[in-house]
């Protein structure tokens, strides 16, 4: 990429952007343009091949048929793992965070095999499904404040050696495993399980991608002030009582 370019892919909408992530596109979108970045925005249909020279590509969640079409698709396809070896950056949600890893129980009750570009697998939780808001701290190497979304999930995430939890969480259920953390991520790949859309909700992470694919340390500051109300209002639903 250029130094004043950003090229954004969104991954799959035809199949994966049930519960509004496409969002996430929208608000990457804007924030790199207020910086006064060029950006080149693909949306790439299940039927196309996957762009090998995008610098941050988001995927959305899904229903479990449209995920287990995504996933067969995306390994066949073989676009995105050769971008991450070049050294892009991949962000993903719910239904995409479990296509990105080894495997994930299909709609068919079937255990799937995943990208494998988190080291996490997948597995259909016994108890009650995860809805509802969800407050939780990121992890502090990277310098974002509270993570604020809403989950909606049956799936049950465990985390290998080589990925890293995104958050602790303060209220809401995360992965689903019991241990109090949230999403994963490794290098330049990350995942959660939390729409909104997440990025409306926590705009410093769509911040922290333009940051990478940039290479650069800081960008210049912005209008928050939506986005901060926005914020403490989701943050006040998560913490009371129900």
């Amino acid at each position: 990429m250029s130094d004043n370019s950003l090229r954004l892919v969104w991954i799959y909408p035809d199949l994966l952007s049930t519960y509004g992530d496409q969002g996430n596109a929208l608000v990457v979108e804007r924030r790199a343009r207020q910086r006064g970045l060029d950006v080149q925005r693909l949306d790439v249909r299940s039927d196309q091949q996957i762009p090998t020279s995008g610098d941050i590509y988001l995927i959305g969640g899904g229903e479990d048929r449209p995920q287990r079409l995504a996933a067969e698709r995306l390994i066949r396809d073989g676009g995105l793992g050769r971008a991450v070896s070049n050294g892009a950056i991949v962000f993903s949600v719910c239904a995409g965070y479990q296509i990105l890893g080894h495997e994930f129980v299909n709609d068919l009750g079937e255990r799937q095999q995943g990208m494998g570009l988190l080291d996490v697998v997948s597995t259909r939780g016994e108890a009650e499904r995860c809805v509802g808001d969800v407050l939780a701290d990121i992890d502090p190497q990277l310098g974002l404040p509270p993570l604020t979304g809403f989950e909606n999930h049956q799936g049950v995430t465990h985390l290998g050696k080589t990925a890293r939890p995104f958050a602790k969480v303060r209220f809401g259920n995360g992965n689903g495993v019991g241990d109090g953390y949230e999403g994963a991520y490794s290098d330049t790949v990350f995942g959660t399980y939390l729409h909104g859309p997440v990025m409306a909700r926590n705009p410093h992470i769509a911040d922290l991608l333009i940051k990478l694919a940039l290479d650069v340390n800081a960008l210049p500051p912005v209008e928050d002030r939506w986005y901060e109300a926005l914020r403490q209002e989701r943050i006040a639903a998560a913490t009371q009582p129900a």
